[in-house]
């Protein structure tokens, strides 16, 4: 085993698990109830029980203390407060430090850390000695162990035993559980969250003579009778944590045989296989099954030899031979079976997905080529060769991208952090609400789109949320609300980030621009415009500085860092109802359907996700619009926005082309028609060229230049000072 290797494993799980921890603190007051809290337990469990592996005690031991706090949350002696949440949340970030110490070689604990965990000890244990008196966890802990003289008995709860008819837990707990950080009192402590214990014996038998014992070895075995009317999968769920460590038996209460009985014949004809039969009626647990799929496995020596599932089952205790036989005659009274299908999935290095698209690219560019020398040469078997090799192509090609493709609901799930943080600092309530989460995009788009959003998010929860008395004066919930959404529209991704706070001060933000000389003082402006002057660098009309915000600086970065990806920003605000930035993205930054329109002796690339139609070229002198159907299409010549001065053809096209709801047409002098593009980013000597976002290499070796329409719709007529001149 390369330990090594699982080390990394341990690291992904570990942060994995610390997210899910996060998001299930920040619901878990709204949501409430037993599972937001067992889900916050399990995660730090499984986080204590890893690190144990490794041999890294200082993890084990803080998050031993946490797991017992917990573990007294989930007894209900203790109420998920706010302020509980906020020191759980603190944890969490420094369980990620220790963390991220350990992804950096540095596997002993670090003094520095252990002092920054110090005080965060102090408040758990504080809680805890809130919760439970020394004195009453040493009675509970006695009333569980019973004492030697007790006789073992066969099944606790039989007529004539004093109790009623329950269910009978054989346990044996493993030598290593205490080595593993687990108590095995406070799994049995948790049976009476399920149920009532209406009978223990407490087997020692296993127990050494005093001189032999080792105080880390775990001895003892219980024998328990269960009133509960929980089935037998959440019994067994409760040992789910020391499963691997301990041997379990259960044994239902005699009632409840003639009630699996009855479900199995009640089971429909189709799915009848033994093993689904008897967990889909609750007879055994999906894991007891596996345990005797594997021990059926490894008794078979031959195919003739392999012991019947229903006899391993009865051998191991694990179902009652009356129930056995039912499923057995509902087996063979099924006409089909069905195998459970499997879902298999396996982690890879995003390096190696980065190295699969250029390759892809580059296979892209070839397969042009070839087909590119299979029309000059007229081969007819050549041709369709090359035509089969372009689907196939093409396929690979959408196969690939789909891998990179993620969801931006792991994205916006970190927001909640940020918003329940921030919001506590400044002193106001505000919520966060998602939508959207399933959409896709790339993950390089994912891995870059996290800083840009995070200074809106900050920004809508400092300048857009009005404080508490403000929104009561206004009829507003106390309660603010930030909004997350994604959807996809046009080849692009669009996410919208708004708030329900006061809105932009159109007059004050206007005013400022006029103060700092960004406008002339008589120049008419539309709002739109007026709202995008917040995107100027150093602009800010906030009255005085904050930690948050102030300093007009954020936007700017925002509105830079978008326009690198090749998006767009735009802001839209109402006053008194709130503000939305929209924020348009690609899909993808590697490889895109393109069309090919001709200007002059160059080849120009335009994203086929934005095309609506191609119309031909019609308008009156001096006019920059023409009649599409009776409504009116403005146009933009590219020979004009380009320089180009060579004589135009006598017939041109237009290009209509779709961008934020609204349609423009591009005029070009020919069409060559699709063709995959494969996406070259522009060197640092282009990088302030407006209107192409990129290039691409054409079968025939040519660079053809990616059009950036959102920018040419914004360039509008354009201004040549500020447009890549071409050559004629």
């Amino acid at each position: 085993m390369d330990l090594d290797l699982a080390l990394q494993t341990f690291i992904l799980e570990s942060r994995e698990l610390l997210e899910d921890m996060e998001n299930a603190l920040l619901n878990a007051e709204q949501a409430g109830g037993h599972e937001s809290v067992h889900a916050i337990f399990r995660a730090a469990h499984t986080i204590k029980g890893s690190a144990g592996l490794f041999g890294l005690d200082h993890i084990v031991a803080f998050t031993h203390v946490v797991e017992s706090l917990l573990d007294d949350v989930r007894d209900g002696k203790l109420a998920m407060t706010d302020e509980l949440i906020v020191l759980l949340l603190s944890c969490c970030d420094h369980l990620s430090g220790m963390i991220n110490a350990i992804d950096a070689g540095q596997t002993e604990p670090d003094p520095d850390m252990q002092a920054a965990g110090a005080p965060l000890l102090v408040q758990l244990r504080a809680y805890m000695g809130e919760s439970e008196q020394t004195s009453h966890g040493a009675q509970s802990a006695s009333a569980l162990v019973a004492e030697p003289e007790h006789p073992g008995v066969e099944r606790i709860g039989e007529p004539g035993g004093g109790s009623s008819d329950a269910w009978h837990l054989s346990l044996r707990f493993g030598p290593d559980v205490l080595r593993d950080g687990m108590d095995p009192l406070s799994f049995i402590r948790y049976l009476g969250q399920i149920g009532r214990i209406v009978g223990i014996v407490t087997l020692a038998d296993a127990i050494p003579a005093a001189d032999k014992m080792d105080p880390e070895t775990c001895y003892l075995g219980f024998e328990i009778a269960l009133e509960t009317e929980a089935d037998k999968a959440a019994i067994e769920g409760v040992f789910e944590f020391v499963a691997d460590n301990c041997t379990l038996r259960i044994l239902p209460p005699r009632s409840r045989i003639d009630e699996y009985v009855r479900l199995i014949r009640e089971l429909p004809e189709q799915k009848a296989m033994l093993g689904e039969m008897l967990v889909r009626c609750g007879c055994i647990t999906q894991r007891e099954l596996d345990n005797a799929l594997q021990a059926q496995a490894q008794a078979s020596a031959t195919p003739a030899a392999t012991p019947p599932l229903g006899a391993v089952l009865v051998g191991q205790g694990a179902a009652e031979p009356a129930i056995v036989e039912a499923a057995l005659t509902k087996q063979k009274q099924s006409v089909e079976t069905a195998k459970p299908a499997e879902s298999r999935s396996i982690r890879v290095d995003a390096d190696k997905l980065d190295l699969l698209i250029n390759l892809v690219g580059e296979l892209i560019i070839v397969g042009a080529s070839a087909n590119l020398i299979a029309r000059q040469v007229r081969n007819s078997e050549l041709l369709e060769c090359t035509s089969m090799l372009s689907d196939l192509v093409e396929q690979v090609r959408d196969s690939a991208l789909q891998l990179r493709m993620v969801k931006i609901g792991a994205t916006f799930n970190r927001f909640q952090r940020v918003v329940h943080d921030v919001a506590r600092e400044i002193g106001k309530d505000i919520g966060l609400a998602v939508s959207g989460e399933d959409t896709e995009l790339d993950k390089t788009v994912v891995e870059k789109i996290g800083d840009p959003l995070t200074h809106l998010v900050r920004n809508a929860i400092d300048h857009g949320i009005e404080p508490a008395e403000v929104r009561a004066e206004r009829g507003k919930p106390l309660r603010g609300t930030v909004r997350l959404n994604a959807f996809h529209d046009s080849g692009s991704i669009v996410i919208e980030v708004s708030d329900d706070g006061g809105g932009l001060n159109r007059d004050r933000i206007f005013a400022k621009a006029v103060e700092r000389g960004l406008v002339e003082p008589d120049r008419k402006m539309s709002d739109t415009e007026i709202y995008g002057l917040i995107f100027e660098p150093g602009f800010s009309t906030a009255e005085k500085i904050t930690n948050l915000s102030g300093r007009g600086v954020g936007m700017d970065v925002v509105k830079k860092n978008i326009t690198a990806l090749r998006g767009t920003v735009s802001v839209d605000s109402a006053p008194g109802l709130g503000t939305t930035v929209t924020v348009r993205l690609p899909l993808t930054l590697a490889i895109i359907d393109g069309f090919l329109v001709g200007l002059g002796t160059s080849t120009f690339v335009v994203p086929l996700d934005m095309i609506d139609e191609c119309i031909e070229f019609a308008s009156e002198a001096g006019h920059d619009y023409t009649n599409l159907r009776g409504q009116v299409l403005p146009f933009i010549r590219l020979r004009d926005l380009f320089g180009v001065d060579t004589p135009p053809p006598r017939r041109e096209s237009i290009v209509v082309v779709k961008h934020a709801g609204h349609r423009v047409g591009l005029v070009v002098d020919s069409l060559q028609g699709e063709f995959q593009t494969v996406i070259k980013p522009l060197g640092r000597m282009f990088s302030q060229l407006r209107c192409i976002s990129g290039s691409t290499i054409l079968g025939n070796g040519e660079v053809a230049l990616i059009l950036d329409v959102p920018a040419i719709v914004g360039q509008g007529s354009g201004n040549p000072a500020e447009v890549p001149q071409l050559a004629a």
